[in-house]
């Protein structure tokens, strides 16, 4: 039921650009599941501070942490989309940080000041609730940072490359009626491969963001890789749905990744030429 509520939330938060009634200061964080790197996106009460937005761990004071916790520090980082005052949404990456047990004390007694509810949460378990600062990526700091974030999206984009090769190579061993075994541990791959580009997507949507501040003369590239992103949205919806189709057939779901992996190609293609800055040194690859 939580799971539902929050999905109305998102549904309600998006439509609207960031309004959701009832819910004055609302971010959407989205994370990777740990155990299944599918995106995990949560409704969020936050507070900023300064350059930062604080986020508390209440879970409705519940006696353990909230999944989003936990999915955050494990990955290390994620995406957080809030509104851009204009009737829109703007996206940006963040990194955690856990506050320390004085500040932590400090933060969380001003948001139970603010939302007396944030009190009562305390009240009702025994665990400290966890407050988090999330730092949006800020290419402005260091030089050089723009070249490192690029090469790490060159990386992501050839791990994907090597699942993508590694699908193929299996759905051409899969017979016409692949074995119940065989056809689940296909449906397993491809779900993971799924999960995997689109939280890489949704991680290049804020990162873009940060580029479009520091760089203005991307901002065409950002807007086209955008787009393009929704078309592999797309896609790979598609794929998913002959892959949940009962009896699916191995040559139709090749030629279904084939089509994928065309439009993949020229979109990490297109990414890797045009997104660093001239400005900016190319990293090695």
């Amino acid at each position: 039921m939580a799971e539902d509520f929050n999905q109305r939330v998102v549904r309600e938060f998006r439509a609207g650009g960031g309004r959701v009634a009832g819910f004055p200061d609302l971010l959407l964080l989205t994370t990777a599941g740990r155990r299944t790197g599918r995106p995990r996106t949560t409704p969020l009460a936050y507070r900023r501070d300064g350059s930062r937005y604080l986020v508390f761990g209440s879970n409705g004071g519940s006696a353990e942490h909230p999944q989003w916790y936990r999915n955050l520090l494990a990955a290390g980082g994620g995406t957080v989309e809030l509104p851009d005052g204009e009737g829109g949404l703007t996206t940006l990456s963040v990194r955690p940080v856990e506050l320390d047990a004085a500040e932590r004390d400090r933060e969380y007694a001003e948001q139970a000041r603010r939302l007396p509810a944030f009190a009562a949460y305390a009240e009702q378990t025994d665990r400290t609730i966890p407050v988090l600062a999330l730092h949006p990526l800020d290419l402005s700091v260091d030089p050089a940072l723009a070249a490192r974030v690029v090469g790490q999206l060159r990386l992501h984009h050839e791990d994907l490359r090597r699942q993508l090769a590694d699908l193929r190579t299996r759905l051409d061993h899969a017979g016409p009626a692949p074995e119940p075994d065989l056809a689940a541990q296909l449906r397993d791959h491809c779900l993971q491969f799924c999960y995997g580009l689109g939280m890489h997507h949704t991680r290049e949507e804020g990162a873009f963001t940060a580029f479009e501040r520091q760089y203005p003369q991307l901002i065409p590239a950002l807007a086209r890789l955008r787009a393009e992103h929704r078309t592999v949205a797309e896609a790979l919806d598609r794929f998913e749905a002959r892959l949940s189709a009962p009896g699916a057939d191995p040559g139709e779901l090749r030629a279904e990744l084939d089509r994928l992996t065309e439009g993949l190609e020229a979109h990490f293609a297109y990414e890797e030429t045009h997104l660093l800055p001239p400005s900016a040194p190319h990293p090695p690859r």
